[in-house]
């Protein structure tokens, strides 16, 4: 019976830790404004492909189920919303979920840069090119999954400012705040929080030093304010390889690292993507 047991044990082993590599560490169910929805999608053989608002998200398979990991727009309303699922026999399906409501603090910020705050005729211009390549950026697709969706902080400091916050600078309405403010002195090292492709580098107007890195299925990640870039595009990256260096380049008050996640050329919230164990600290 000894025997019996330890065979039976010996082969069901490698099936146990087979299925448990399969599994991919999501981020938690959030489904509010600037957050991340896990929906449920219909059995399909193959990857089945989704959209949301017109934009393709990740699908990911959890426990022989397909799921959808899909960004909620900051500006999305509280209600039902729906996804456009395509199976891998072409069969087109409407999967609805639910967003909950969520309310974000403000925040004011004086700026003595006058042009920050009102561009002129000559920044405008400037602007307009560089949100050009930003938004190609953003919109990226490449089909390789990574094996976690969770990430580590590109550097380690506290967050002076949280995702969300809906901003005022020089008491003027802007759009909110779309990424984590990490306040880290100016020259440390800035790393990648997961394996990757940089996509596109510059210097930015609003953003300064940017880097942009492509994680695979939509998720992208951004990189602003730096005080150097030490990598270019198409450079292939792995998780703490250094990217670049924290700085107080492009629309700033002083030094730090601002971080944006996207998925489906959306901006949710960074917080989510980290480990539980991970502190960032947060400033009130």
């Amino acid at each position: 019976m000894k025997y019996l047991f330890k065979l039976l044990l010996a082969l069901a082993l490698p099936l146990l830790i087979a299925n448990k590599a399969l599994a991919i560490e999501l981020p938690p169910h959030s489904p509010v404004p600037g957050g991340v929805a896990l929906v449920t999608l219909p059995a399909s053989a193959g990857a089945p492909v989704v959209h949301y608002r017109d934009r393709r998200a990740m699908v990911v398979k959890q426990d022989g189920q397909w799921l959808a990991v899909v960004g909620i727009p900051l500006a999305a309303k509280a209600g039902q919303a729906s996804l456009t699922v395509k199976n891998s026999q072409g069969k087109q399906h409407k999967v609805s979920f639910t967003i909950r409501d969520k309310s974000y603090q403000s925040q004011y910020i004086t700026l003595k840069n006058k042009r920050m705050v009102n561009p002129e005729k000559r920044d405008m211009t400037r602007i307009g090119r560089e949100q050009k390549r930003i938004r190609k950026a953003f919109a990226n697709w490449d089909d390789v999954q990574l094996p976690t969706l969770r990430l580590a902080l590109p550097v380690t400091a506290p967050v002076s400012s949280p995702f969300g916050l809906r901003r005022f600078f020089n008491r003027q309405p802007r759009k909110p705040h779309s990424g984590l403010d990490l306040a880290a002195a100016e020259g440390t090292p800035v790393v990648a929080p997961a394996t990757g492709r940089v996509t596109e580098t510059g210097d930015f107007f609003f953003n300064g030093n940017t880097v942009f890195v492509d994680h695979g299925q939509g998720l992208v990640t951004m990189y602003c304010h730096l005080s150097r870039i030490d990598v270019q595009p198409g450079q292939r990256v792995k998780t703490g390889d250094v990217i670049g260096a924290v700085g107080k380049t492009g629309r700033v008050t002083g030094a730090h690292l601002h971080w944006s996640v996207s998925l489906n050329n959306t901006r949710v919230d960074p917080a989510l993507f980290l480990d539980s164990s991970t502190s960032t600290n947060a400033s009130p």
